[in-house]
């Protein structure tokens, strides 16, 4: 389960070490984390990282087959859980350290910034391999947080990006070797801990206002 620690001013959340699937019990522990941030004093950044293969596999879809009757809630609790990042008070930064699937690339994507391991890990969204058709709220994430082009690949032929062709393609901003990957995203949060969270807040909410309205918007069923 996911976990929070401080280094000074950058808060490191820990989203775990298996496929850290967005099961509802995930979802709840980031948001309690993400409190915890927002209540903090003093200059403050957030990094999250994971360890292991993966840094984020996406949807729980076995505990959403099980679930189909409150699939909308549950679709509705991801989304909102994107938006809150995308508009959360301080610079965000992932560490992606393993693989970045689905509704977890989505996730970097709602991040200030993106490091990733350059020699293995991929980048993916595989909606158009799975047949499961990006919703409203996650194509505008992603149309928002990359170039067109970028995004029209992406989505459409599910393409696997390593960590110099993300970086290439702007989806990371940087690749570096295993051991740098935590450390360059504490680097870069820290150097942004600073900014004022009003500030921050006030420029994330009116650069992403259309994003974030869809993402909040309950999804049609």
């Amino acid at each position: 389960m996911p976990t929070l620690e401080r280094r000074e001013s950058v808060f490191v959340l820990g989203l775990g070490d298996g496929e850290n699937r967005f099961h509802p019990d995930w979802v709840a522990a980031v948001d309690a984390a993400l409190d915890e941030v927002e209540k903090a004093e003093g200059p403050r950044a957030l990094v999250t990282a994971a360890t292991g293969k993966f840094y984020s596999n996406g949807l729980d879809l076995e505990w959403l087959s099980a679930s189909e009757a409150t699939r909308d809630a549950y679709i509705a609790s991801v989304q909102a859980l994107l938006a809150r990042m995308l508009a959360l008070p301080v610079i965000t930064v992932a560490a992606v350290q393993g693989h970045a699937f689905a509704a977890g690339a989505m996730f970097t994507l709602a991040h200030d910034f993106r490091v990733m391991r350059a020699d293995r890990g991929f980048w993916c969204l595989p909606e158009a391999d799975i047949g499961l058709p990006f919703t409203p709220g996650m194509s505008a994430l992603i149309q928002a947080r990359l170039a067109p082009q970028v995004a029209h690949e992406a989505m459409l032929t599910a393409r696997r990006y390593g960590g110099h062709d993300a970086a290439a393609a702007g989806i990371a901003d940087r690749a570096v070797d295993e051991q740098a990957v935590r450390a360059t995203a504490i680097e870069i949060a820290a150097a942004q801990a600073g900014r004022t969270a009003e500030t921050i807040a006030a420029i994330k909410a009116r650069m992403y206002a259309p994003v974030l309205a869809v993402l909040r918007a309950r999804p049609a069923g």
